[in-house]
């Protein structure tokens, strides 16, 4: 679960200066950045012009990819901090191990949960051997400042609660939707959902106007709220919304994703969520001096190095550039 862009730039984002108050349709393209030694990901958050979704801060779309003769997903052990990973796939499987003893394989449908916390570093993997297609989605939520130096900890959850109506299964991976909450451990109000739609379906999903969504299609032809949502691409969705209408031109799947604005200004650089220039200088160097981060034991390689800091200060802002 990293920004493996050997050009990173700082993102500034958080406060609520300037979260659409009202609903909105936005179409964010995404950006295609490496993961890895044969993956390729689209990256819709953070964005040219939006930064954040509630909490969410980070998202990343990658596949399907066939790697049947590729070593698939291989991203070496790298620091988090002040943020939580989730690992969500619809194929193929994902090796997770962490600095807390953490080890798990990852399945689809399956929550793979981490909390950075104060510092913690994991690497990732497609396991030997691995399925022949790998689809998912790699999503970071922020931890506000109240909770952002828990213990570091991972969580894996392998049955999720659904909601079903005609034409919809969604699979609940954070917080809550329609009366029905998941087990995974949040610390801001937020929602994430997978939606799966049957062609044909036309519904309506029940919202909370206080928060601010956006749309992730994963897969399939859907319109969401009128607007036709291409996989790989995302629609923001702006607050306000009571119910939001979802239609489906052929079998779809899509991920809703929502939460309170967050109130806190940030600063996110490479793998680290911060709030200051002085909290990401030093995290990188007890990232290179082997301290704070603890070690991954079992990956076959070394550590990833961190990219050189972009001259000046960083500065936190508000939610857009």
């Amino acid at each position: 679960m990293s920004n493996l862009d050997r050009q990173a730039v700082p993102s500034v984002c958080g406060g609520r200066g300037f979260v659409v108050a009202e609903p909105v349709r936005e179409l964010l393209s995404p950006r295609t950045v490496p993961l890895g030694e044969s993956t390729e990901v689209r990256r819709l958050l953070p964005n040219l012009g939006r930064r954040m979704v509630g909490a969410w801060a980070f998202v990343d779309h990658y596949g399907p990819d066939d790697i049947a003769d590729e070593p698939g997903m291989q991203v070496p052990p790298h620091p988090h901090m002040g943020l939580q990973t989730v690992s969500w796939l619809h194929e193929g499987e994902v090796l997770h191990r962490d600095s807390t003893g953490g080890l798990a394989t990852i399945r689809p449908r399956e929550l793979g949960l981490m909390t950075s916390g104060r510092a913690i570093s994991h690497s990732e993997e497609s396991p030997r051997p691995h399925a022949r297609f790998l689809h998912g989605a790699q999503l970071w939520v922020a931890l506000p400042d109240a909770h952002r130096h828990v213990e570091p900890h991972f969580q894996h959850h392998t049955d999720l609660p659904t909601i079903t109506a005609p034409g919809l299964t969604a699979t609940l991976i954070l917080g809550s939707l329609d009366g029905t909450t998941s087990p995974g451990t949040t610390y801001t109000p937020i929602v994430g959902a997978d939606l799966s739609l049957t062609q044909g379906a036309d519904l309506r999903l029940p919202l909370d106007p206080d928060f601010e969504y956006a749309v992730l299609s994963m897969s399939g032809e859907a319109h969401v709220d009128g607007v036709p949502v291409l996989p790989g691409s995302m629609l923001y969705l702006g607050c306000g919304r009571t119910d939001l209408s979802l239609r489906a031109e052929s079998d779809a799947g899509l991920m809703l994703l929502g939460g309170e604005p967050f109130e806190e200004e940030l600063v996110m650089w490479w793998n680290f969520i911060a709030r200051s220039n002085e909290e990401i200088v030093q995290a990188r160097s007890d990232w290179m001096d082997g301290a704070r981060f603890g070690e991954v034991t079992g990956y076959d390689g070394g550590p990833l190095a961190a990219p050189e800091l972009p001259p000046g200060q960083l500065k936190k802002r508000g939610r857009v550039r």
